[in-house]
C-alpha cells in the first residue's frame, strides 16, 4: 500500500516536472503567446534591425497587437525587410510610423507602432513607410568614444 502511494506521488512531481520545462521552453521560443486570431500581414523596411527575431512581438502602447512573421534582405534597396503579422481586430491607419525598440536596456527588440490621423487603414499587403531603425548600443558607445576621443585631440593642439 505504502508503495503505490509512493509511486504515485513520484509520478505526480515527474507530471510535474515536465509541465515546467514545456512552460519554459514555450516561453525561451516565444512561443506561449500562440493564437489563432485572425491577421493580415503589412510588411515594413528598415536601414538596421538589430537582432530583431521573428516572432518579436509587435505593441502599441504596450498592447501586443501582431507578431514579426518573418525578416529579410532586400537585394536591391540593401534594407531590411519585415514582414508583420498583425491581428485583424487592431486597425492603424495608413499613415502608421513603426520603430524597433529594445524592452529595458538590453532586453529583446519589438517593433512599436504609433498609430498616424489619415483615416484609410492598413490592409493585407500594405506597407508602412514611415520607419526608424534600431538603436544599436555599440554605435552609440563607439561615437561617444570617437568625440570624446577627438577632443581630446583638438585639446592638446
Amino acid at each position: 500500500m505504502q508503495s503505490k502511494k509512493t509511486d504515485f506521488l513520484v509520478g505526480i512531481f515527474v507530471l510535474l516536472g515536465f509541465l515546467a520545462v514545456l512552460f519554459l521552453a514555450l516561453k525561451a521560443g516565444n512561443l506561449s503567446t500562440f493564437s489563432f486570431d485572425k491577421t493580415y500581414q503589412v510588411t515594413a523596411k528598415f536601414d538596421n534591425i538589430g537582432s530583431l527575431k521573428a516572432r518579436a512581438p509587435v505593441k502599441s502602447n504596450g498592447v501586443v497587437v501582431g507578431r514579426v512573421a518573418e525578416v529579410s534582405f532586400d537585394n536591391n534597396d540593401f534594407r531590411a525587410i519585415v514582414k508583420l503579422n498583425m491581428e485583424a481586430k487592431y486597425a492603424f491607419p495608413k499613415d502608421s510610423s513603426a520603430t524597433i525598440q529594445t524592452a529595458g536596456l538590453i532586453g529583446e527588440q519589438y517593433i512599436g507602432i504609433t498609430a498616424g490621423a489619415e483615416e484609410e487603414m492598413l490592409k493585407e499587403g500594405s506597407e508602412i513607410t514611415y520607419t526608424q531603425s534600431a538603436l544599436v548600443l555599440e554605435e552609440l558607445v563607439s561615437k561617444f568614444l570617437f568625440s570624446t576621443a577627438e577632443k581630446e585631440g583638438k585639446a592638446k593642439e
